[in-house]
């Protein structure tokens, strides 16, 4: 019954408006005005219906207007669950602005074209060469350097040589592939050759004081984020003859001695101090040492205690571990220090060399560096002062270039 209320209240609205509307028929047309909206709007309690159906004195209303009184009062008294709202209720949420009651209906205005302009052309595409490239997993640098220096070299150095001054000349070359994925090889070449004069040596006008080749190249297969499983390989011998002062006897030659050195193990790569001090550690567990003297007579009595090759013979091979460390540590922007630090021992005899090299730089290309070297080798003969410690420096100042 609730669904058909409303109906309901049309449908008795409507027929008292019909019944008014045939009491009045003949009112004229001009007459009837916007007072009919209350019999077709939502049904409100008007409160001057009531107020002129109770007045004693009669009202002054037109028959139009009492016609609509009559008719909602049949439905206030017989229907009041239809009325909705009441007037009092209307006026507090306002009436219509006056400004939108006058103002004029808003009319659009299309105007027409016999053609519409043609869209602009667009400008055609120059054609684009794409070119794909091979990534370049390789990367080369190196770094070189003529200096003069003051030299110390102790009295029981395996290669021989006295402190002087002199000049030395050296060239660092690098070959690293990395393929940012798993593998890596770096290879590294190194080139030092010295010279030195002496007043006190009457025989040799001129001897090498600083004299290497070595070469070292690692292969590894990446394990961790930072660590490889790696196959090293170093190699190492020299340029000329090594003397001593007023000696006649040849103490060091190229490939004598010659040193190889293999070690399978794990290399760590270095990042500390915000990417100051970079580098490698390399670490070999097992490892294999070979040395080999070309010269016949190194072999003769005086000499196997140098180099730890039996008397007669020309090489020795020996088997344990190894460790390698080569790192660079960016002090500032003028003070570099580079280390090396090799370890082997075949748990009958150990080697330990260690360089330290700190480069001061001057300008773009003048640089000055200090040289400090001690090793460790009990297969050479014993010292009375050092044992088998030996110790060389030098420092020196003169032109360097970073490529």
């Amino acid at each position: 019954m609730l669904i058909f209320a409303p109906v309901m209240k049309k449908t008795m609205l409507f027929c008292a408006a019909m019944t008014m509307l045939s009491t009045y028929a003949a009112t004229p047309a001009d007459s009837v005005d916007g007072r009919y909206y209350r019999l077709f709007a939502p049904t409100t309690f008007y409160h001057s219906v009531a107020d002129r159906q109770l007045n004693i004195s009669g009202h002054d209303a037109d028959d139009t207007s009492a016609a609509i009184d009559q008719a909602l009062l049949n439905v206030y008294l017989h229907r009041p669950d239809l009325v909705e709202v009441t007037e009092a209720e209307q006026q507090e949420s306002g009436t219509l602005r006056q400004d939108i009651i006058d103002q004029q209906p808003i009319e659009q205005v299309a105007e027409f074209v016999e053609q519409a302009e043609p869209l602009p052309e667009a400008p055609e595409a120059d054609p684009v060469e794409v070119e794909v490239t091979k990534p370049n997993f390789w990367k080369f640098k190196g770094d070189g350097y003529l200096q003069f220096m003051q030299n110390y070299v102790s009295g029981n150095w395996y290669k021989g040589g006295e402190s002087n001054y002199s000049a030395v000349g050296s060239i660092t070359l690098e070959a690293n592939y990395d393929n940012k994925s798993k593998w890596k090889w770096e290879n590294k070449l190194e080139l030092k050759l010295g010279f030195q004069t002496s007043r006190t040596d009457s025989i040799h006008r001129f001897k090498a004081n600083e004299d290497l080749i070595r070469y070292t190249g690692k292969v590894g297969l990446q394990a961790a984020k930072r660590w490889y499983y790696t196959l090293q390989i170093q190699a190492q011998t020299q340029f000329s003859r090594g003397f001593k002062a007023n000696d006649h006897k040849t103490y060091s030659d190229f490939m004598s001695p010659f040193d190889l050195s293999v070690g399978l193990g794990m290399d760590y790569k270095v990042e500390w101090l915000n990417k100051k001090l970079t580098g490698t550690i390399n670490l070999s567990p097992l490892a294999m040492n070979y040395r080999y003297v070309d010269r016949s007579f190194f072999s003769d009595s005086w000499f196997p205690s140098r180099y730890g090759i039996d008397d007669q013979k020309h090489h020795k091979l020996d088997f344990g571990s190894q460790l390698t460390a080569s790192l660079e540590w960016k002090i500032n922007d003028n003070v570099t220090w580079k280390t090396r630090l090799y370890a082997f021992t075949s748990y009958h005899r150990a080697m330990v060399e260690w360089e330290n090299t700190f480069s001061l730089r001057v300008s773009k290309y003048i640089s000055a560096n200090l040289f400090l070297f001690p090793r460790f080798d009990d297969a050479n003969t014993r010292d009375d002062d050092l044992g088998y410690w030996q110790f060389k420096e030098y420092s020196s100042l003169g032109f360097s270039y970073n490529f």
